[in-house]
């Protein structure tokens, strides 16, 4: 009895206890629904009632105990409006607050000095007015401020002085007047007060930063350099002697640190050079335009409030970053392709994504975002998802999710032998099945007239199931006619293309055939043999079937596994149909997705033994005949 009585005792007390450590995170919670709820946002946050809120919501982030929230993201979620009074200021152990590139108004939040623990506050590009808070020495932990490009006005505060711990002021693009302070802070590095009205003369303690720290103001720089007569040095009235030995001396040292110097200055000089080289080899690097917008160099992304230079999310994506997170991401080249090049991109909070940086683009603005609006409104499992977009003059960004096991391209036909992964054929199997359900729902989109335009190996993934993932969708209609780099995808171009530049289902349909025929065989769509010989995937496998040496065509990789020669034929069939040299003689995409899926039932794990095979169990019209040599030799011309 005494001792239930003591468990009971001790599971009370527990519950108590944390019952009291989680109050603070209900609290926080709450805070942030209120938040959402009173300030209009054009973007959807995952923030609900019944859900975690560490790990989970959209911008949030937990301490390590999961008892308070410490940082909050919320960049370029399209907030409006004034902030609601006692929302954030209630997240008393915050750490880091970012809600930069929204539309937030207002003068800024009095109720922040509840914040404490504040450390970095990033409130740039919204439209804040009014007058800078007056006592900065309640925030003794801030370290980074940036508040450029709102509509700040009235005086800097001395008060700043008393963060002695800020390493990073930003007030660029206010309408800040008066003198600077001397708010001499020994451990700030960076400094920013361009474009305002400020005036007066730059303090002492504040000329060791540039002139362009101040540009754009009325103030006037002084860098005072007072000259101390060397030691020794002979007065007016003491006449210099120096004998011919001695200027001889001074010439051959002068010289030799001439040419020290000139040495050192080559060698430091190549040392950077390869340096950048080689960084920039794996970096992102975007015009001089996107970093700085398409305004004045000094306004920062076109001033701030250019709906044009913001990236454009599309509902249901829950990414928390915008442009300046983007730009300052480490990046590395994924591949250079048709219609651009695609970066991985790896943001502060180690998120990837997808970065394709597209060229030759021969529409305008409100065709691009027309078509962006089409592709990103489609959500299947088997497409790879347009998450944002971005649009200027000179720069056109495209934003997917990173796919870890890369493209099918990349996984058969590595530039390195270490860089090819081995699949197996039930692999090659799932690919070949989601790729066909994407494409088929890709042409249902649109009133059924969309088309990819440019099926290839390496614009097909795989997802967490091993099932293919088409990316890249509808770029073809936004390029100019005649690209260069079209030739790179020669290999997967239907003949009818060749002809006329022209995309349509039909050539989609050859496209996957090709990438069918690369899951077969292991080659590239384009290859050499014999040292120097250029062989077309595709008709290197039609004659090969003419002469009736089909064993000839499969992966070698593949032979390992046993009983899968009639699956492998029947995928071959399946191919040739969708290669054939007139676009009316192939199969629609959903007649192809239907065939895939009838060579082995994967999802329901219900494999046809060799029996029902043989005995007709299968449709008669679900898979195709091998072509006739007739066919053959029509779909084999050059093209």
């Amino acid at each position: 009895m005494e001792t239930s009585f003591v468990v009971v005792v001790l599971l009370f007390t527990g519950l108590v206890f944390t019952g009291g450590v989680n109050s603070d995170l209900v609290e926080d919670k709450k805070a942030l629904l209120e938040l959402a709820t009173n300030l209009r946002h054009t973007r959807s946050l995952n923030w609900r009632e019944n859900s975690r809120v560490c790990n989970h919501w959209t911008g949030v982030v937990c301490d390590e105990e999961e008892l308070r929230v410490v940082e909050l993201h919320l960049p370029g979620i399209g907030f409006h409006g004034e902030l609601p009074a006692n929302t954030i200021a209630r997240l008393s152990a915050l750490q880091i607050l970012s809600l930069r590139s929204n539309a937030i108004s207002g003068k800024f939040p009095s109720d922040f000095v509840n914040l404490k623990n504040l450390s970095f506050l990033y409130l740039q590009f919204n439209k804040f007015s009014g007058a800078l808070p007056s006592d900065f020495s309640v925030w003794k932990n801030l370290t980074n401020v940036n508040l450029s490009n709102n509509e700040f006005n009235g005086s800097i505060p001395g008060s700043i002085a008393n963060a002695t711990r800020l390493t990073a002021l930003n007030l660029a693009n206010n309408m800040l007047t008066g003198e600077i302070p001397d708010f001499g802070i020994p451990t700030l590095q960076q400094l920013n007060l361009t474009n305002n009205n400020l005036t007066g003369v730059v303090p002492f303690s504040l000329r060791r930063f540039p002139n362009s720290a101040f540009s754009g103001n009325n103030v006037s720089y002084v860098n005072y350099a007072p000259s101390i007569p060397p030691v020794n040095a002979p007065t007016v009235s003491q006449p210099v002697h120096k004998s011919r030995h001695s200027r001889k001396l001074g010439l051959s040292v002068l010289l030799a640190i001439i040419v020290g110097a000139c040495v050192a200055g080559f060698v430091v000089c190549a040392v950077i050079m390869i340096m950048c080289c080689k960084k920039g080899e794996r970096e992102i690097v975007l015009s001089r335009k996107v970093q700085k917008g398409e305004g004045s160099p000094e306004k920062g992304i076109a001033g701030g409030h250019d709906a044009n230079n913001r990236l454009t999310f599309f509902e249901g994506c829950n990414y928390a970053f915008d442009l300046e997170d983007l730009l300052r991401a480490s990046a590395e080249v994924l591949g250079k392709g048709t219609f651009g090049v695609a970066y991985k991109a790896v943001l502060e909070d180690a998120t990837a994504v997808v970065v394709k940086r597209l060229k030759e683009v021969g529409v305008g603005k409100r065709e691009f975002e027309q078509q962006m609006e089409v592709v990103g409104g489609i959500h299947h499992e088997n497409v790879v998802e347009l998450r944002a977009y971005y649009y200027s003059k000179d720069e056109k960004l495209m934003v997917y999710d990173y796919y870890s096991q890369g493209s099918v391209s990349a996984l058969l036909h590595g530039k390195k032998e270490e860089e090819k992964i081995p699949l197996d054929w039930d692999t090659r199997l799932r690919i070949a099945i989601g790729a066909a359900r994407g494409i088929a729902h890709i042409h249902t989109e649109n009133g059924g007239k969309l088309v990819h335009g440019n099926i290839k190996a390496s614009n097909i993934f795989l997802n967490s199931q091993n099932y293919g993932c088409v990316s890249d969708l509808g770029l073809s209609t936004l390029m100019s006619p005649v690209a260069p780099a079209i030739s790179r995808a020669t290999g997967y171009r239907a003949p009818e293309v060749v002809d006329t530049r022209k995309a349509g289902q039909p050539s989609d349909v050859y496209g996957f055939g090709v990438v069918m025929l690369e899951l077969l065989t292991g080659k590239s769509p384009v290859h050499t043999i014999s040292g120097s010989e250029v062989v077309h995937l595709v008709r290197w496998v039609q004659s090969v079937v003419r002469e009736e040496w089909t064993a000839e065509v499969f992966d070698v990789e593949l032979m390992r596994y046993p009983n899968i020669e009639e699956e492998m034929v029947e995928m071959l069939q399946i191919a040739m149909a969708c290669v054939v040299r007139m676009p009316e003689q192939r199969p629609k995409m959903a007649d192809v997705v239907k065939m895939v899926e009838d060579v082995r039932r994967l999802d329901t794990g219900n494999r046809p033994s060799s029996e029902a095979k043989s005995s007709g169990a299968r449709s008669e019209s679900s898979t195709p005949p091998l072509p006739t040599t007739a066919a053959v030799e029509s779909s084999s011309s050059p093209h």
